[in-house]
């Protein structure tokens, strides 16, 4: 699908414009004390001439055939770039977490590492996390590393989604 930047984008922003738009895939989910699954997911990343990204990921169980049968989770936040190359992310979800994220953006590659996470009372243990997303043959991967739960950071989430 053709990508175009939009004409009122900050030029802090520039550096995750390739991020613009509606991704849908689906990806897997495997983790100590869990049952390995499948889910789809639906990301979108959207500006306002702002110099941040207002961020929304739905993941869903799906059937078969891969179309969504019920909600799994979701979370929303803001991607703020800065000029050195750098990227802060705040993110929330419904589960009772909030996270900031600090990261590296390299050309299509963007890494993050988890500052702080807060949680409410009746959210499941959750301590850190690292994050990896970039554009492969115009594709959105990611995946999520997580330490939660008494287990050290591993891997417990990745997605490969297209732009819709």
């Amino acid at each position: 699908m053709p990508f175009e930047i939009p004409e009122n984008l900050h030029p802090d922003v520039m550096g995750v414009a390739w991020l613009l738009g509606r991704w849908e895939g689906s990806g897997k989910s495997t983790y100590p004390d869990t049952e390995d699954a499948d889910f789809g997911q639906q990301v979108d990343f959207s500006q306002n001439g702002g110099n941040y990204l207002h961020y929304l990921s739905q993941t869903f169980t799906v059937d078969g055939d891969g179309r969504p049968l019920a909600p799994l989770g979701m979370e929303t936040g803001f991607w703020l770039p800065k000029a050195d190359g750098t990227v802060e992310v705040v993110l929330s979800q419904p589960a009772g977490y909030a996270e900031v994220w600090y990261g590296k953006i390299t050309g299509a590659r963007i890494e993050l590492t988890t500052d702080v996470v807060m949680r409410t009372a009746s959210a499941p243990e959750y301590t850190a996390g690292q994050r990896l997303y970039g554009n492969v043959e115009g594709d959105l991967l990611w995946t999520f590393d997580k330490a939660a739960e008494g287990h050290p950071l591993q891997n417990h989430q990745w997605a490969r989604l297209r732009r819709v």
